[in-house]
C-alpha cells in the first residue's frame, strides 16, 4: 500500500505524488533548443523527485540520453583543485549504475590534476562517444563552496561556448535552492564581463508549491486505495494553513491517517483532524521544520523577520539575505506583499521565539496578583475579561520586562510582540486561541483572541512619540471596521527613556463611530 511520502523523494510504487511534469511547463522545450536552465525551489517541495521522473522519462523517449547526478557530497570540500576532481569521480560511480551506453568509458583516462579542465573534458569525451545528445540534470548545485562552484560553472561554460565545434552536453539543469544570479564570482575576478560565471543561462524556473486541486488530486489517490474521504473543508484547511507546500501537505496527510487515525480508514478525515495534525506537527518540530527554524536565530536572518514581527522597517528587496530567506522557503514575496510562507511557519517562527518566556511564565503564578483563584477570573459567563487580562500584564511587564525580552532569541526589539503574545496564550490555559498574523510593513502584530466564538482583536504599538499612538488608534479602528467588531484593545509600549514608569501604565477607553477601544499602557 502506498502512503504520504515525507522522506527524501517520492517514487510512484510507494508513494502518492502529483506528476511533477505538470508543475513546470517547458522545460522540454528547451531541452530541445539545446539550452542550459535554472531550477530553484525551497527545500523539499519536490525539486529531487521532478529531475529524477524527468529523467526517466527523457530516456524512455528514447531522444537522448539523460543522466542524474547529485553534488551534495562535494559540499564539504572548499578547495576546487579536491572539488571539482571529486565531482569528477562521484559522475563516474554514479553513471555506472545507469543504462547509459559506454559508462564504464567515462572519466576513464582523466587527468585529476588538471583540476581547471578535468571536468569540461570528461564531459566532452563521453558526449563523444554517445550516437545520441547527452543531457545532464545536477541537483544541489548551490551546496557547492564558492570556489568549487566557480570553477564548476566556468567548465560548463567553456563547454557550452565550444560545443559547435567540439561536441558537449546538450543540455543542462542546475539545480539549488538559489537562482544562478545568485551564484556571485569572486569580486576581484576580472575574467567575465558578467558578475556571474555563468550567463548562459535561457530560462530561470521555480518549482512552485501545489494548487488546492492538485493538494485534492493527492488525497483523492488515497481515498481510492483505501475507501477513506477527505471533507472538502479539510482540504481547505491545509491548503490555507500550508499555501500547498509539498512536505507539509504531505505530512499533515501523514499525521491524520497513520498517527491519529492509526490507519482506520473507515473515518473520514476531517478539518478539525487537520488542525490536530498540525499542533501535533508543531509540538514534535520535524527535521524539515526544525531546520528552517535553526536559521531564524541567525543575525542575518533576524534581520528579515524581525520587521516583518513589529512592521517598522523597510529592507531592501533585492538584498543578498532578502533573497536567501525568500528562496529557504520562509517568506514570501508576491504582488508586492511580504509575509511568511504559510501560516505553519508563522506559526513555527512565533513558537520559537516564545518558547522559553511561555516555559517561565508558570512560576510567576505564585504572586498574589496571579493566584489561581485569580486566573480563573479571567473566565465569565461564557467570556474573557481581556482587560483584567491587561491589567495583569501591565503587572507583570513593569516587573519582569526587561528580564523576558532576553529570552527571545536576540529579537529585543520585536520582545514586546512575542512577550504579550505569550502572556495571553499563558492566561488562557488551552481554553481558547490566540491568533496572531505577521505583516511586514503594518506597524503590528496582529491578534485576535478567540473563546467560544467570540473574537477580541488586539493591536500593538511601540511608542516612540506620540505619532504613535495616534497611527495604533487609527489601526485599531481600521481593523474593527474591516472585520465588523464592536469592541477591540490597542497595546502601547512606551520606550521612551525619558518618561517615568507611573506614566506609562494606564487604561483609557474611546470610542469611534460606535466602536469601543481600550487603550492599555505599559
Amino acid at each position: 500500500m502506498k502512503h504520504f511520502n515525507v522522506a527524501g523523494p517520492c517514487n510512484e510504487q510507494d508513494h502518492y505524488k502529483i506528476n511533477s511534469a505538470t508543475r513546470l511547463q517547458g522545460v522540454d522545450r528547451l531541452i530541445d533548443h539545446e539550452q542550459y536552465f535554472v531550477i530553484h525551489a525551497a527545500r523539499q517541495t519536490g525539486k529531487t523527485t521532478y529531475l529524477k521522473d524527468l529523467a526517466r522519462q527523457l530516456n524512455a523517449e528514447g531522444k537522448y540520453y539523460a543522466f542524474y547526478i547529485s553534488l551534495e557530497t562535494a559540499s564539504v570540500i572548499k578547495e576546487p583543485e579536491t572539488g571539482i576532481p571529486a565531482i569528477v569521480r562521484k559522475i563516474k560511480d554514479d553513471i555506472t549504475y545507469t543504462d547509459l551506453p559506454h559508462s564504464s568509458e567515462f572519466a576513464k583516462d582523466a587527468d585529476y590534476e588538471d583540476f581547471t579542465g578535468v571536468f569540461q573534458e570528461s564531459l566532452r569525451q563521453y558526449s563523444m562517444l554517445l550516437d545520441k545528445p547527452l543531457v545532464v540534470l545536477f541537483d544541489e548545485v548551490d551546496s557547492l563552496s564558492e570556489g568549487v562552484l566557480n570553477s564548476f560553472l566556468r567548465q560548463l561554460r567553456s563547454g557550452y561556448n565550444e560545443r559547435s565545434m567540439i561536441p558537449f552536453v546538450h543540455s543542462v539543469a542546475l539545480v539549488g535552492m538559489r537562482n544562478i544570479r545568485d551564484y556571485k564570482a569572486r569580486p576581484n575576478d576580472k575574467s567575465f564581463s558578467s558578475a556571474s560565471p555563468f550567463n548562459i543561462v535561457t530560462k530561470v524556473f521555480t518549482l512552485n508549491n501545489f494548487t488546492k486541486d492538485e493538494i485534492a488530486q493527492l488525497y483523492h489517490q488515497h481515498t481510492v486505495e483505501t475507501g477513506q474521504t477527505f471533507d472538502d473543508a479539510a482540504v481547505e484547511l491545509v491548503f490555507e494553513q500550508t499555501q500547498g507546500q509539498p512536505w507539509l501537505v504531505n505530512a499533515i496527510a501523514y499525521e491524520m491517517t497513520k498517527r491519529i487515525l492509526k490507519s482506520d480508514y473507515k473515518k473520514p478525515v476531517t478539518s478539525e483532524l487537520v488542525s490536530q495534525a498540525i499542533q501535533n506537527i508543531l509540538i514534535d518540530c520535524p527535521t524539515h521544520i526544525d531546520y528552517l527554524m535553526e536559521h531564524i536565530k541567525e543575525e542575518h536572518i533576524r534581520s528579515i523577520i524581525e520587521p516583518m514581527i513589529i512592521g517598522d522597517q523597510i529592507f531592501k528587496t533585492d538584498s543578498d539575505v532578502f533573497l536567501y530567506v525568500c528562496e529557504l522557503g520562509l517568506i514570501s514575496h508576491v504582488n508586492w506583499e511580504i509575509k511568511p510562507a504559510n501560516q505553519i511557519y508563522s506559526d513555527a517562527i512565533v513558537r520559537l521565539l516564545t518558547y522559553n518566556t511561555q516555559q517561565n511564565l508558570p512560576s510567576y503564578y505564585d504572586y498574589e496578583y496571579y493566584d489561581s483563584d485569580h486566573v480563573s477570573d479571567y473566565f465569565k459567563d461564557g467570556c474573557v475579561d481581556i482587560n483584567l487580562i491587561m491589567s495583569d500584564f501591565q503587572k507583570f511587564w513593569r516587573e519582569n520586562g526587561d528580564t523576558y525580552s532576553t529570552a527571545c532569541c536576540g529579537y529585543t526589539d520585536a520582545a514586546p510582540h512575542l512577550i504579550l503574545l505569550a502572556f495571553l496564550r499563558h492566561a488562557m490555559k488551552g481554553r481558547g486561541q490566540v491568533l496572531h498574523k505577521l505583516l511586514e510593513g503594518s506597524g503590528k502584530l496582529e491578534l485576535l483572541l478567540v473563546y467560544n466564538d467570540k473574537k477580541y482583536p488586539i493591536e500593538i504599538k511601540i511608542r516612540y512619540n506620540q505619532k504613535k499612538i495616534r497611527e495604533g488608534f487609527e489601526q485599531t479602528v481600521l481593523c474593527m471596521e474591516n472585520d465588523n467588531y464592536k469592541e477591540g484593545w490597542l497595546v502601547v509600549f512606551d520606550q521612551r527613556i525619558r518618561v517615568k514608569w507611573d506614566k506609562k501604565f494606564y487604561i483609557k477607553k474611546k470610542i469611534r463611530n460606535g466602536k469601543k477601544i481600550t487603550i492599555v499602557g505599559t
